[in-house]
């Protein structure tokens, strides 16, 4: 090896060594003068760190005591470093559109469109909720399925499309080794969707002749989207999909399949959101989890790679102000792609509103090409790999993943779980504890919850067909928000107005200027439009401009020394001029007489609204 001239560049040599106890009596030191009190070096490193679902917390520092069991090679087990040696960089991810038309000659033109501007797979919404099962030959037309894979979305109706594609893939003349997709039997995600009994025979029969006769086709999906959907955190969903995989294998090698064979009948699919780091280690977890279960079942090391599906989240796309949605799915394909999925699905940004049109398909395809093709994110294998934080947050949630599946498989297994109500509920429990996140704007959610913009236009879609439901529940982060938008949006069309807020500004610009654009923010997220006045004012003037303003609320904005002084008087002023419910913007030891309720950061921001448009006489 030939070493280096010394050119001079000491980096950080000249630096003093510094170690964890040295960081955390310093920032025992700034939480001192913070008010925080006394605190040890390890006190003042777990106040510092933000805690996350499932018990997880992010620590503010990580140093290579935190990296934890080696993760091996890419392409080796136990898999957390990707499922091929060389990852992506020989062609990056598989683009893997999503198409929900019913109409099959609007699918078929969407289908090539796309395929000739870039995408490599169709993802296609077959029978409830999509094109009718015997349309899906004329959806295909000119669709070469020995070129592009085709991925069916059949729920219920998965054995009558799986068994119209085998036909066709008969009329074209196309070779059984050549076929190319995934038939798309999920009876378990079935049960999650409708609560409806999962038989899990015909999915064996369909994987069975797929191993036997079509050798590039897998006949199953392990769904993670209906956990997810109703508001899993990312352990509940692995050890969910988990669960769902070893129900499957268990199926099918009692169906005469090898565990090799029964392993490569199976595809898993994951949601990855906003949070990045979460995505990436969701599926990095998820490969170790599933490598551990192949290994323990007697797999050959290379039959334990998972083959990943990743999708954008449908939980973190907003209605308003969808076109925020486009940055949220190009974090969460970051994510995807780091996170080293095989196939990943972007949704696009308004596909909460009804069909996609050209527009939103083509940005959402675009995204992941721009992060293979320009950004060169591919051509790193695993470039998480490697980082503390990272391997760390990939092995505490494998742990917390794990201890799901294991009382999932105390319960029964995953049939038994969903029709005890063990999944429904423990389910239900942690997006109970999410709502109260986001109901106190503790997770904000950018353009609704924070940041509203209540002119803008609407993006108005045809609606989508219905899918079924009767099982999970399918949720949203707006959900709470959305309803309050939605009795402003009634009010505005009834009356041509929506329902105010006075915003009465006490004292000097300087006082006043931050609590005045908090509850200004605050009340658009319902849907209430503020309305500020010109000047300040005070017990004098209040009730002239509360009256021109249209308002029937109103709230007092201004500094704590400035209420002492005012904010009695003037939440006088405004009563006597007809306001029927005074706000004040902080928080302070006693209720000023005259003040109804205090609104201030941390609060329950959807209780307020929700009873301030109650006030107004706004209807439901």
């Amino acid at each position: 090896m030939t070493v280096p001239p010394d050119d001079g560049l000491t980096l950080a040599a000249d630096f003093p060594q510094g170690d964890r106890e040295r960081w955390r009596a310093l920032a025992a030191g700034v939480l001192r003068k913070a008010g925080a009190g006394e605190l040890s070096g390890e006190e003042a490193e777990l106040r510092l760190a933000t805690r996350l679902e499932d018990g997880l917390r992010t620590l503010p520092l990580y140093t290579a005591e935190n990296a934890g069991a080696a993760p091996g090679y890419p392409g080796s087990a136990p898999f957390v470093r990707g499922g091929r040696p060389e990852g992506g960089a020989l062609g990056g991810w598989e683009i893997r559109q999503r198409h929900v038309l019913p109409a099959p000659g609007p699918l078929n033109e969407a289908l090539r469109t796309d395929l000739e501007l870039g995408v490599a797979a169709l993802w296609i919404a077959v029978g409830d909720g999509g094109v009718p099962v015997a349309e899906l030959p004329a959806a295909l037309d000119g669709v070469l399925l020995d070129l592009a894979p085709v991925v069916l979305d059949a729920g219920a109706q998965y054995p009558e499309a799986a068994r119209e594609f085998l036909a066709l893939l008969a009329a074209r003349g196309v070779a059984p080794e050549a076929a190319l997709g995934v038939l798309g039997a999920d009876p378990l995600g079935v049960r999650a969707r409708t609560g409806n009994p999962a038989d899990l025979g015909p999915a064996v029969e369909l994987a069975v002749r797929c191993a036997r006769e079509y050798r590039s086709l897998r006949a199953l999906v392990v769904d993670g989207l209906p956990f997810h959907e109703a508001g899993a955190s990312p352990a509940q969903e692995l050890g969910c999909s988990l669960a769902a995989g070893v129900a499957y294998l268990r199926a099918l090698t009692d169906g005469g399949l090898s565990v090799d064979e029964a392993l490569g009948q199976l595809e898993f699919r994951y949601a990855v959101d906003a949070d990045q780091f979460l995505g990436i280690a969701k599926l990095r977890a998820a490969r170790a989890l599933w490598g551990r279960v192949a290994k323990a079942s007697g797999a050959s090391d290379a039959a334990g790679a998972q083959r990943q599906h990743a999708v954008t989240s449908r939980v973190m796309m907003t209605r308003r102000d969808p076109w925020v949605n486009m940055l949220r799915t190009t974090v969460a394909a970051f994510a995807a792609g780091v996170g080293g999925a095989d196939a990943v699905t972007v949704l696009p940004f308004d596909e909460g509103l009804g069909l996609s049109d050209g527009f939103s398909r083509r940005i959402a395809r675009n995204t992941s090409t721009i992060l293979v093709e320009e950004s060169h994110l591919a051509r790193v294998i695993d470039p998480a790999g490697g980082s503390w934080y990272v391997e760390s947050l990939t092995g505490e949630l494998a742990a917390a993943g794990w201890r799901w599946f294991r009382e999932i498989e105390a319960a029964g297994g995953m049939a038994a779980a969903l029709g005890s109500g063990l999944v429904e509920e423990r389910i239900a429990a942690t997006w109970r504890e999410r709502t109260r996140r986001l109901a106190t704007r503790r997770e904000p959610v950018t353009g609704v919850s924070e940041f509203p913009l209540l002119a803008e236009e609407p993006v108005v879609r045809e609606p989508s067909p219905p899918v079924p439901g009767g099982g999970l529940p399918r949720v949203r982060r707006d959900d709470a928000y959305e309803a309050l938008r939605a009795r402003s949006d009634a009010q505005l069309a009834e009356h041509g107005q929506r329902p105010r807020v006075f915003l009465a500004t006490l004292g000097p610009v300087a006082a006043h200027t931050a609590r005045a654009t908090f509850a200004a923010n605050l009340f658009q997220a319902g849907g209430i439009e503020p309305v500020r006045p010109e000047t300040p004012v005070d017990a004098a003037t209040t009730a002239g401009a509360f009256a021109a303003s249209g308002a029937t609320v109103a709230c007092l904005c201004g500094a704590d020394d400035g209420y002492a002084e005012h904010a009695a008087d003037v939440a006088r002023a405004l009563a006597e001029a007809g306001a029927r419910r005074v706000y004040l913007a902080g928080r302070l030891e006693q209720r000023p007489p005259g003040v109804d309720e205090f609104v201030f950061k941390g609060g329950d921001a959807v209780a307020t609204l929700d009873g301030a448009l109650d006030v107004m006489g706004v209807a439901r």
